[in-house]
């Protein structure tokens, strides 16, 4: 439960504190003062949405804190694997800040986290009830939730498992009609990849043939120039002319360089090394003359030859016209040729895909029907009872011929089973139950919720219960025997409500007031606690408007001694 609530810089709040304690807490005050700003502090620390207009004029930020005692361990390890801790005081602290540019930040045990861990772990912590979720309640699937909710395991055991079978009774029937449906076009593909793995296979191209035969060709087609080059270059290094006197070949010329400097060498050191370089180029040349000839004999002047590798890279290059990407070559033919075997794999196998499909399908059919029906079932017994408690609470609620009744519907297959629920609410003996939507008004939607919570409270429980003006629209017997209702649902949670019903505060274990204080200039609330003495006097003026009325204090009194009687009357058992 929650121990402690602190608000600054919100609304009108600028700096506000609200120890709670177990039990009943009433929160009141005159209109204006901040009332609603608690609700809207304990919805930011349950992760909801911040408006940055709610930061108080003048500050940079508000904050909202609240302390949690007797925390479920699931809830301490979700914080503690976040890098939070529980205090000294074992208390495990959650806030939320709101800067007055729209950033907000959430801590949970002193660790940053994003805000939607707030509503993750507050969720289990609290839950907020006002005027909103009375209107929800007209939507049919609150009342669906409200229902199943109710009936505990019976629904929601078999209704979990319905709606994993849903899910994938979707994804089957999906592909199903995905595979079926484009039939023709799944076939008209799988001819045309079957003939390009012919036309692939049969050609037998090798990993990086078309480069190779590139140059092959390029050799083959220029033979007769490449062999004279070779020739009249190796002439032009080693000569065979033996007749001239002076040499003419480059072996001949740097074989009389070498002799006419090997004449002189030893008169000077540096002579002598350019005599080893001409000697030195003399190797080379050498070299190069011998292979040069090689080459030129070893050239292929084959016409046959040419034109069976011509009629090879024609063939290559229409096939990498058709199948390869950007860049042109073999290699891409062949990555083609492997992606396009395994899709044809698996068109090939589509047949037996949508067999097996099938008879999933036929399975899923079986299990939805069944488990529909067990759904079914526990919420047509849980109806009855829930109907025949509401209608109970509400007699006690100052509505003693009201009824409401749950209607199970059913209807097509859905993601939640195969119903429809409908609350049915009628006022009056002899009047027709009708839609909860178009029955019921304010006032008596106010005590349905309420007779719906208190009902909930044993099979629902949530450690902390806040009520934000749910009595509006209701006065008089009403109003107290709510208030009657909420101290006794307040026997099994912690319950704060804003109220602006005397006799609802009346019934409270603590009273808080937000007082609003003007300096003409500047306004500014805080959250007090009374005594016995000031809740006496605030019970006046939320009847009379006055702090001394006489009659109004009279009726607080009374009010105050009718609610103290529940703690000396004997409790009743539970239904």
């Amino acid at each position: 439960m929650l121990s402690e609530i602190r608000i600054t810089g919100l609304g009108v709040i600028e700096d506000a504190t609200l120890d709670l304690d177990p039990g009943f807490t009433a929160v009141t005050g005159e209109t204006g003062a901040g009332k609603t700003m608690v609700v809207t502090g304990v919805n930011m620390l349950l992760g909801g949405r911040a408006d940055s207009g709610l930061v108080r004029h003048g500050v940079r930020r508000a904050r909202v804190e609240g302390r949690a005692t007797n925390v479920p361990k699931s809830i301490v390890q979700q914080a503690e694997d976040r890098g939070g801790e529980l205090d000294d005081d074992d208390e495990l602290l959650i806030a939320r800040e709101l800067s007055s540019e729209g950033r907000s930040r959430a801590f949970l045990g002193g660790a940053s986290v994003p805000v939607s861990v707030l509503a993750e772990v507050s969720g289990d912590l609290v839950a907020i009830h006002g005027q909103a979720d009375q209107w929800r309640l007209l939507q049919p699937a609150r009342q669906r939730e409200t229902l199943d909710t109710f009936a505990g395991k019976p629904v929601l055991v078999p209704l979990q498992e319905y709606l994993t079978s849903y899910k994938r009774h979707r994804e089957v029937e999906a592909e199903l009609t995905e595979l079926t449906t484009r039939q023709r076009d799944r076939l008209a593909e799988a001819d045309r990849l079957r003939f390009g793995l012919e036309e692939v296979a049969k050609a037998e191209p090798l990993p990086g043939e078309d480069a190779e035969l590139a140059a092959e060709e390029g050799r083959l087609a220029y033979a007769d120039g490449l062999r004279t080059a070779a020739t009249n270059a190796a002439d032009a290094l080693a000569s065979e002319d033996l007749e001239s006197t002076r040499p003419s070949d480059v072996l001949g010329l740097l074989a009389l360089a070498k002799q006419l400097l090997d004449g002189e060498r030893d008169h000077d050191a540096k002579l002598a090394g350019l005599a080893d370089r001409a000697g030195e180029l003399g190797y080379l040349a050498a070299d190069l003359a011998g292979e040069l000839s090689s080459y030129a004999a070893d050239v292929d002047t084959d016409p046959a030859r040419l034109s069976v590798v011509s009629e090879r890279r024609s063939l290559l290059t229409t096939l990498i016209r058709k199948y390869g990407a950007e860049e042109g070559t073999v290699d891409e033919v062949l990555d083609w040729a492997k992606r396009s075997a395994e899709r044809l794999a698996e068109l090939d196998g589509s047949d037996e895909r949508v067999e097996l499909l099938t008879a999933e399908l036929t399975e899923l059919d079986a299990t939805l029907t069944e488990l529909g029906r067990q759904v079914r079932e526990a919420r047509v017994e849980a109806a009855e009872r829930l109907g025949v408690l509401v209608s109970e609470e509400l007699t006690g609620l100052a509505m003693p011929h009201a009824t409401l009744s749950v209607e199970v519907h059913e209807t097509t297959a859905g993601p939640y089973g195969i119903d429809e629920i409908e609350f049915c609410f009628a006022a009056n003996p002899g009047s027709p139950a009708r839609p909860l939507q178009k029955s019921a008004s304010g006032g008596e939607l106010s005590r349905v919720m309420l007779a719906l919570e208190v009902i909930l409270s044993d099979t629902h429980k949530v450690p902390t219960l806040v009520f934000d003006e749910i009595d509006a629209g209701i006065g008089g017997r009403a109003a107290v025997e709510v208030g009657k209702r909420l101290a006794r649902l307040a026997e099994k949670a912690q319950v704060i409500v804003v109220t602006h019903l005397p006799q609802v505060a009346a019934f409270a274990d603590r009273h808080a007031v937000v007082l609003k204080s003007d300096d003409g200039s500047v306004t500014t609330s805080g959250l007090v606690a009374l005594d016995d003495d000031a809740r006496l006097k605030e019970l006046s003026r939320m009847m009379a408007g006055l702090e001394n009325s006489d009659a109004a204090q009279a009726h607080a009194e009374e009010l105050l001694a009718l609610a103290a009687e529940r703690h000396t009357k004997p409790k009743k058992k539970k239904r």
